[in-house]
């Protein structure tokens, strides 16, 4: 009864937020909330249904692939640890709604001459919409309710999860089109402003599938990160072993998929970023030079803490695994890397020195770390880091196997699938260093004569395919972890020692052409990442177990690392909604309508600090408050009278078993 109220609640949030346009007052341009500052107003309202949206868009991902693996492996571990996910989502989801209400009440209430413009430009896909987030609702909870009664069912409830996650994408796609055409408005009439193109011309506005790519990824990583503190919490209020085993387990699985969505989440920035500058130069050098540039010194620490907490955390975690001192001697020197790298990471171009301070660095710019602030430097060491941390993935997964069976003697079909993803690989390599040889120079602004700059990053894709020949070769030859060696450390010497240095060349002969070299890194470095996993999925295919996992015997600190990286992502993912917004500074739709209230004023960064804290710590209240609902739930769903005494002929759950298996 309580969800039906719930679901009612939301149809008449939807309904009164489609009624909200024709009930505006356009003649009167702004508004105040309750008489304090409504930009601040708007801005606390949106980043709280920003991080809720992301939670709900992100957790049902990974809980579909988690119930797919159970499905598949028939193990019930795997189907109980995605339905404890998706319980998460519905109270979530209520929150989501409620707050996305407000977020309407307050645009058309408070800017109601800018949301007569918008909804003027997006009134159809306003409607669809609507229509979605009904669909989305709808399909969550039939996905939730209908568990356990559709276990003979899985491939249809399976179908029902999958609906769920692209009901959720395309609203999230949706509401990216407009946040995006507000910073690269298209299809305006440039006498008059006026809007006279179409919807989906404005929706298909040149930041949309950079946002889109950016949120989505984040989302994943958001949602991952949340799900592990859960996990977290619940592993230290834990009373039995039993319990213990199964919240560590699914405190690894939240930062595994966390980490999945976090390893390609800077790259996703980055081409974001690239296009903001692409679209508005201006735009960009504030970005990256001007009034925000600190923001994204205080982003990089965000984004290494991040790092640093997982890596840490898996680093604990391989106590748990017999065998693993086989490879603990390595985390000191991934250790080292990742540190030496954050620091380069984290170093700004120039400082905000005093006069004194100038003369005693001899500038602005000091004279030898003004380098490492520069795009060059930092391309190259975040994807020194992102390997280093799949590197510690790698050891983890193999810390307690033995030899696998070799891969001469494993059959056709391996052979095939391997030469398929390496062919797959190949053509997209061979595709890019094809592109690069016969680049026009012209297309970038550039002389004929900057055409010789474009050759080294064309070759090196073409050592990457060398080695990725031999690579093969190798494990065709019972040799594949030298293979997989030998394709890494060419990897890391290509995109980090070579274009990473060739990038300050560039920057100072041929700038505009940074942008391939960054492209080129990307490639090579994710190419590195399917063809080293997919060797060692084979090299150790029936490999036996060195021992048994001992989960559960996790000390508290790894837990409270999980809660750390919650907070870390929630703080990152707040700073980036006001960077993205911000950017726009004094204009609601960027070069069209400008904002002329008492707000328009682009906050400080000690402004922007205190606000996000704020949502920061509203939203982990309104988490830890859905938490403690939860677990009284299970509490209340597991008394006594309820129980396996009340049922002598129940089995215990498998999942109350110990694990004898890692994910």
């Amino acid at each position: 009864m309580r969800y039906r109220k719930g679901a009612i609640t939301l149809l008449a949030l939807i309904g009164v937020a489609l009624a909200l346009p024709a009930m505006a007052a356009p003649e009167e341009a702004y508004r105040t909330f309750l008489g304090y500052d409504s930009r601040i107003a708007i801005w606390i309202i949106a980043e709280l249904h920003l991080m809720f949206g992301a939670f709900v868009l992100g957790v049902p991902i990974f809980a579909v692939t988690i119930e797919i693996i159970g499905w598949k492996t028939k193990d019930p571990r795997y189907d109980k640890l995605a339905y404890e996910f998706t319980q998460l989502l519905s109270g979530a989801f209520g929150f989501t709604a409620t707050l996305g209400g407000l977020l309407a009440f307050s645009l058309f209430g408070l800017y109601p001459k800018f949301m007569d413009y918008l909804s003027g430009v997006f009134h159809d896909v306003m409607y669809i919409y609507a229509l979605l987030f009904f669909v989305e609702s709808i399909t969550l909870y039939l996905y939730y309710y209908l568990w356990h009664k559709m276990a003979k069912q899985k491939g249809l409830h399976i179908l029902l999860g999958i609906l769920l996650n692209v009901c959720g994408t395309v609203i999230m796609m949706v509401a990216n089109s407009w946040a995006s055409f507000m910073m690269s408005p298209v299809g305006i009439a440039k006498d008059t402003n006026q809007f006279i193109g179409s919807a989906w011309q404005a929706m298909n506005n040149p930041l949309w599938h950079p946002l889109n790519l950016h949120r989505f990824l984040g989302n994943v990583a958001f949602g991952g990160f949340v799900c592990g503190a859960y996990a977290a919490i619940r592993y230290l209020g834990a009373k039995t072993q039993e319990e213990r085993a199964h919240y560590d387990w699914m405190g690894y699985i939240g930062n595994f998929c966390a980490v999945c969505g976090l390893i390609p989440l800077p790259f996703a920035g980055y081409y974001l970023g690239r296009e903001v500058y692409s679209n508005s130069a201006v735009m960009g050098n504030n970005m990256m030079g001007g009034a925000f540039s600190w923001t994204f010194i205080i982003q990089a620490i965000l984004i290494g803490g991040l790092f640093i907490g997982s890596n840490y955390y898996l680093w604990i975690g391989m106590h748990r695994i017999p065998g693993s001192e086989r490879y603990t001697k390595y985390i000191k020197f991934i250790d080292i890397i990742i540190i030496l790298c954050f620091a380069v990471w984290l170093t700004p171009h120039n400082l905000p020195l005093s006069a004194e301070e100038q003369i005693s660095v001899g500038g602005q710019y000091h004279p030898t770390l003004k380098y490492l602030g520069l795009m060059s430097g930092k391309n190259a060491v975040v994807n020194f880091i992102i390997l280093s941390t799949f590197l510690s993935f790698l050891l983890y997964r193999r810390a307690n196997l033995g030899e696998g069976i070799p891969f001469s003697k494993q059959g056709a079909k391996s052979r095939w699938i391997l030469l398929g993803i390496a062919a797959g690989l190949i053509l997209i390599l061979g595709s890019y260093s094809n592109y690069l040889f016969h680049l026009n120079p012209a297309a970038l602004d550039l002389p004929a004569d900057k055409a010789k700059y474009f050759k080294l990053p064309a070759i090196l894709l073409l050592v990457q395919i060398t080695a990725m020949l031999v690579a093969v070769a190798m494990t065709f030859m019972n040799r594949g972890k030298i293979g997989q060696m030998l394709y890494l450390g060419i990897t890391i010497i290509d995109i980090t020692f070579v274009l990473g240095v060739y990038g300050y060349i560039v920057m100072a002969v041929a700038n505009p052409f940074l942008r391939n070299v960054a492209v080129t890194q990307w490639m090579t470095m994710m190419s590195s990442l399917v063809l080293v996993t997919t060797l060692d999925v084979f090299l150790f295919k029936g490999a036996p177990q060195v021992g048994e996992m001992t989960w559960g015997k996790m000390p508290s600190r790894s837990q409270y690392t999980l809660i750390f990286l919650c907070v870390f992502i929630v703080m990152l993912i707040g700073l980036m909604g006001f960077i993205r917004s911000g950017l726009r500074e004094n204009w609601h739709i960027y070069g069209v309508m400008q904002d002329t209230s008492p707000g328009s004023w682009t906050p400080d960064n000690a402004l922007m600090a205190k606000v996000v804290s704020a949502c920061g710590l509203i939203f982990l209240s309104a988490v830890s408050f859905l938490f403690w609902l939860t677990s009284a739930a299970e509490k209340k769903a597991h008394k006594p009278d309820e129980g396996p005494a009340a049922h002598p002929k129940a089995a215990p759950p498998a999942h109350e078993k110990t694990a004898r298996s890692r994910s």
